[in-house]
């Protein structure tokens, strides 16, 4: 399994939850303390097969990154069956039509454009799917991409990050409309608020005293910011065989969000 974007928040609990489950794991950031960091505690989860997680420094907007860390993943786990892509970035906050060009930019390359990318680099190092269905609790052979509830709903001050997270839904169904009769799944995960650092304004606004989210759109029926390991289940099954009949789909975890 390779992880973008995976040594802190919902990357590292999917990388964290998969390599538990008994998956071999790649981690990537753009920096060798966070990669260094995630894989010491990645293995050291209980259970956790210490030689099967590696970690490798990846950009995704750059090529080269993108070439490096699959053909590495691939020479030292054996296969790559699971690719998770969950690069995002969100470096404006504001009214949408006051995104500066360079801002519009940077969103729309991290979180759309490498997404596309990376896949398609992907191709010739994903496993081959197996000609019959595969055993449960196993990996198979899929794309999970990291969307978002605003690609539903947009968030006030994150619009252009809501045009991306909507276009990759576009992708999602684009992509698997030709590698599903190839045999290659490909789902979206879309998490509504939660406590990562890429949120940590959004759920500063939106928790009272009590711990209750108010204030901000979209809300949850559920009355709480998410944690990153209630989306690590939700991604675990999406790329486990349970989920084998499952593509072209969107995984929603948003605690009740409404959306259209």
């Amino acid at each position: 399994c390779l992880v973008t974007a995976s040594t802190q928040g919902i990357g590292l609990a999917i990388a964290g939850r998969f390599a538990a489950e008994g998956a071999k794991v790649c981690v990537s950031s753009r920096k060798q303390d966070a990669v260094d960091e995630a894989v010491a505690a990645i293995q050291a989860l209980p259970g956790v097969d210490k030689e099967g997680i590696m970690g490798v420094v990846c950009h995704v907007d750059k090529r080269e990154h993108r070439e490096a860390i699959l053909k590495l993943t691939k020479e030292k786990l054996g296969t790559i069956d699971v690719l998770v892509l969950n690069a995002a970035a969100s470096s404006f906050t504001g009214l949408t039509m006051d995104t500066p060009e360079k801002h519009y930019d940077k969103i729309m390359r991290t979180n759309l454009r490498s997404t596309f990318l990376f896949a398609q680099d992907a191709m010739p190092y994903l496993t081959k799917p197996a000609a019959v269905p595969p055993k449960p609790s196993t990996f198979t052979t899929n794309i999970l991409m990291t969307g978002s509830i605003t690609g539903y709903e947009p968030a006030a001050p994150i619009g252009i990050y809501a045009v991306a997270k909507t276009a990759m839904q576009g992708l999602m169904k684009a992509m698997n409309a030709e590698l599903g009769p190839r045999g290659i799944r490909v789902n979206l995960l879309a998490p509504g608020l939660i406590r990562t650092n890429l949120s940590e304004m959004l759920v500063e606004q939106a928790e009272s005293g009590d711990g209750k989210v108010s204030g901000i759109t979209p809300c949850c029926v559920l009355g709480r910011v998410g944690e990153p390991s209630e989306m690590a289940g939700v991604a675990s099954f999406a790329c486990s065989a349970d989920a084998s009949y499952v593509t072209g789909e969107t995984f929603i975890a948003a605690g009740g969000s409404p959306r259209l």
